[in-house]
């Protein structure tokens, strides 16, 4: 990437001398500049023009020493601008003054009077970084619109999603969710894979039929198949009038069967039959019904080893997967996290149920880092403890049962602020990169981008990969 950048630099100095001796020196290395001399010029200029990085001074005028001039144009400019990099010139007497604005944000600080040199290489560096940050808002843009435009065609029954994984599941099941063929939907316990059956039956030829769900593991084995396809009166002690099973309930409609790995083999026997004519027999009964039911079934088990070991038919396996989906974990989605935890904290919060409306950088931080093996259920579930024990208005780590209060950082153990944002997309990355045994292009290809897109967030985000010994992959 070129050192120059399109964007200017705005210069913030109230002494025309050192303005002056900064444009010159921009000038000849080819960097757009702009100037301004007070303030309220440079906030001018922000409101209406895209800055590459601003190089601000942190007094104005003679009488000013005490850097509190900087300290509030700096947090005007990140209200602005949020992203800018922000370039601190400051004498010795403000030298403490402009480490705390690092501490909030700030690119870093020069000490006047400054080494051309050195100023330079801050500046290309930042411009740089400028230009990466923007490339990345202008990708996570047109994703978003992406997003905006499935939500526009189909019911995506209100699932909240940014990750590119997700995307995929959810357009391949849009666009098979039309046809009455058996879906297998496949992925960790929590994941969120009955919501991707309800958005396959919203967007069915079914949709105003109804959608039952049936959790096969929690039947009990001697009355799976009454539950499943009903019972005469007689058919086992007890049962005094004629019992409907699911798929008669379901008719003209979507049945779900989570967990099927949990059937019985003669219960799949039964099922098999039924996924193959849409045949079925009560319980008690020699008499054949029909059934028009579209099955859709789920398991976070490995159905290839349990057609291995003789739990689970390979021929039921090939009738129920004519189309998989597989609904990642929330670990390989590191994009999702955020999202849904604001969701489900408004959720609480809108139904009354909540006293705490945000959560604090540090506790956004806990979210990312953590690796959620109970996946949504369990960020659910750590959002609505933190809404009952949270003292105020803002969630922590501690609220979160993230972590402990003797592992918490002190305020200012870090010297720059880290955001949650950063962490989530570091970690995407690294993720897709290890999956991808580091090939670029393959990670690329997980994360729905180009290679030389991936090749400028790995440098944005300081990712390094070593080269491979002569003779391996040249993808690199």
């Amino acid at each position: 990437m070129s050192d120059v950048s399109p964007l200017p630099i705005l210069i913030v100095d109230d002494q025309p001398a050192v303005v002056k001796a900064l444009e010159v020196l921009l000038d000849l290395h080819d960097i757009a500049n702009l100037k301004a001399s007070s303030p309220e010029e440079a906030l001018r200029i922000a409101r209406n023009q895209t800055l590459g990085a601003v190089l601000q001074d942190m007094n104005f005028g003679r009488s000013q020493t005490s850097g509190e001039q900087g300290i509030d144009l700096f947090r005007a400019l990140r209200r602005t601008q949020a992203d800018v990099p922000i370039l601190l010139m400051t004498a010795w007497a403000s030298l403490e003054t402009a480490v705390q604005l690092v501490k909030e944000g700030a690119s870093d600080y020069i000490e006047k009077p400054w080494d051309d040199d050195k100023l330079l290489a801050a500046v290309r560096n930042l411009l740089q970084l400028r230009a990466l940050q923007l490339e990345n808002d202008q990708l996570k843009a047109e994703v978003r619109a992406t997003r905006r435009s499935l939500a526009d065609q189909y019911d995506l029954c209100g699932i909240v999603y940014e990750s590119e994984a997700l995307h995929r599941t959810i357009s391949l099941a849009v666009s098979i969710a039309g046809s009455d063929a058996p879906v297998l939907i496949t992925g960790p316990s929590g994941s969120g894979k009955e919501r991707l059956a309800e958005i396959v039956h919203a967007n069915s030829r079914r949709s105003q039929g109804p959608f039952i769900r049936v959790n096969v593991g929690a039947i009990p084995e001697e009355l799976m198949e009454s539950e499943l396809f009903g019972a005469e009166v007689g058919a086992y002690t007890g049962l005094e009038k004629r019992r409907i099973g699911h798929f008669e309930s379901a008719a003209g409609g979507t049945l779900f069967l989570d967990e099927i790995d949990a059937l019985s083999l003669s219960g799949q026997v039964k099922l098999l039959r039924i996924l193959q004519s849409g045949d079925f027999q009560r319980l008690g009964s020699s008499r054949t019904l029909h059934s028009d039911v579209r099955v859709l079934s789920a398991t976070n088990a490995n159905l290839t080893a349990a057609i291995a070991s003789g739990s689970f038919r390979e021929d039921l396996f090939f009738r129920l997967n004519v189309v998989e989906l597989e609904v990642p974990g929330l670990q390989e989605r590191c994009d999702d996290i955020l999202p849904l935890a604001e969701f489900f904290l408004k959720k609480l919060a809108d139904g009354g149920g909540s006293r705490a409306t945000d959560f604090s950088e540090r506790a956004r931080i806990a979210l990312v880092e953590h690796d959620w093996p109970g996946n949504v259920r369990e960020l659910e579930n750590r959002v609505h403890r933190a809404t009952l024990v949270a003292p105020g208005a803002e969630i922590t780590p501690i609220d979160l049962g993230l972590v402990n209060e003797e592992e918490l950082p002190p305020p200012d153990a870090s010297s720059k602020t880290v955001r949650a944002e950063d962490i989530a997309e570091h970690k995407q990355v690294l993720r897709a990169l290890s999956k991808a045994q580091g090939v670029v292009a393959h990670a690329a290809s997980l994360l729905g981008i180009s290679r030389q897109a991936l090749y400028r967030k790995m440098e944005r985000l300081g990712i390094e990969l070593e080269r491979r010994a002569k003779g391996g992959p040249d993808e690199l």
